[in-house]
């Protein structure tokens, strides 16, 4: 379902794309919220316009509050980080949140890591893990690597080794370093059987995914 959902924003935004800047802004000022996220990512990246961090909160905002989860996330970016707006964690929170409800990767692997953190936001390991979990299976290397962490330390999650190597192993095939190291590392406190297992695990989600 997410697939097409994304196929179909490619599809709809691709059509906002093609129209001139002029006429995707007249869309959005009729509410389109495609076209709002569109005016969004103009300001955002200065493309066709002069960039302006806080006209692209503006229409992200719109956008957001129409229920368009890329706007979300990249609402939920602005807060966290403070682009465009005063930096407020729970206003980013609440907006990556929303997005990472509607399957947004970016938005579970960041919500994740904020709730792992724990310096801005209230640490729930519980909560990180449900959140790094979600992105890990859709393929972020990030998230994979965090909640391969998770595993191995039995922090809000049972603590499970084999698992724990297979996601630090699927996203170093990916070239992700860190996992590599930390996989590596993980083999030191394995069995030889439990690290051809974890491979088995490895090689099955990918052959899944």
């Amino acid at each position: 379902m997410l697939k097409v959902i994304s196929l179909l924003c490619v599809f709809f935004i691709g059509d906002a794309w093609a129209d001139s800047l002029e006429q995707t802004k007249v869309k959005a000022e009729r509410g389109n919220s495609v076209a709002q996220f569109s005016m969004g990512l103009a300001y955002n990246s200065g493309d066709g316009v002069v960039q302006d961090y806080k006209e692209a909160e503006k229409w992200y905002r719109l956008a957001a509050e129409q229920g368009f989860a890329s706007a979300q996330y990249r609402l939920g970016l602005f807060y966290t980080t403070g682009i465009g707006v005063i930096q407020d964690y729970k206003e980013g929170v609440k907006w990556l949140r929303l997005a990472a409800e509607q399957g947004v990767s970016g938005a579970q692997s960041l919500l994740g890591a904020l709730f792992v953190g724990g310096e801005r936001v209230a640490q729930d390991y519980k909560e990180a893990a449900k959140w790094l979990r979600l992105s890990a299976e859709q393929g972020d290397s990030s998230a994979q690597m965090s909640l391969g962490a998770l595993l191995g330390l039995g922090k809000g999650v049972v603590k499970n080794q084999e698992e724990a190597h297979m996601w630090f192993n699927i996203a170093a095939a990916k070239g992700h370093e860190k996992s590599k190291e930390m996989r590596d590392y993980m083999e030191t406190q394995m069995s030889k059987e439990d690290i051809s297992k974890a491979q088995d695990m490895a090689r099955e989600w990918v052959e899944n995914h």
